[in-house]
């Protein structure tokens, strides 16, 4: 699973856990000063489905902290991010710039094919229906792309009128 972190709107952030197909598992709308860490971990706890034991989640280095990664580890989550200045290098950064073209490719069809940035709403509930509108949206265009069958499940080209 990917964590991303998008900051699209009135200073709030989207963070988001997606598949590496981008089709969404959990969100948070957030203020842009809120805890990614704390977020991450709420967001796991909110999550329908458990997550699977050895589950491995790629994050930004902002999702850093011995008390996260504990946490993670407890409940049998790895975390792959970039070290830090002045850390060790961490196991698993061969994954990080294949995996980094996938998250920027996931933020970009959030915000261009799905008009995040445009969203046009006036209140905090409002912008949480937005958002939620377009998770829906991509979360059916890959769900039917898979079910017919399509080779990129991400598409959008075919819902792009």
């Amino acid at each position: 699973m990917l964590c991303l972190a998008l900051e699209v709107f009135w200073g709030c952030r989207l963070h988001l856990i997606s598949t590496v197909h981008g089709l969404p598992v959990g969100y948070a709308l957030t203020g842009a000063k809120a805890d990614e860490r704390a977020t991450l971990l709420a967001i796991l706890e909110t999550v329908p489905v458990e997550v699977p034991h050895g589950q491995v989640i790629m994050a930004d280095k902002g999702y850093n902290g011995a008390w996260l990664e504990d946490e993670l580890t407890t409940g049998g989550v790895e975390l792959i991010r970039p070290a830090r200045k002045g850390e060790k290098p961490r196991p698993g950064r061969q994954f990080l710039k294949p995996l980094r073209q996938t998250i920027e490719s996931v933020f970009n069809t959030m915000k261009s094919q799905l008009d995040l940035e445009q969203h046009g709403s006036r209140t905090p509930g409002g912008l949480v229906c937005q958002v939620v509108k377009r998770l829906l949206a991509l979360t059916a265009a890959i769900w039917h792309n898979h079910t017919t069958g399509q080779p990129v499940l991400r598409s959008l080209i075919a819902y792009d009128h």
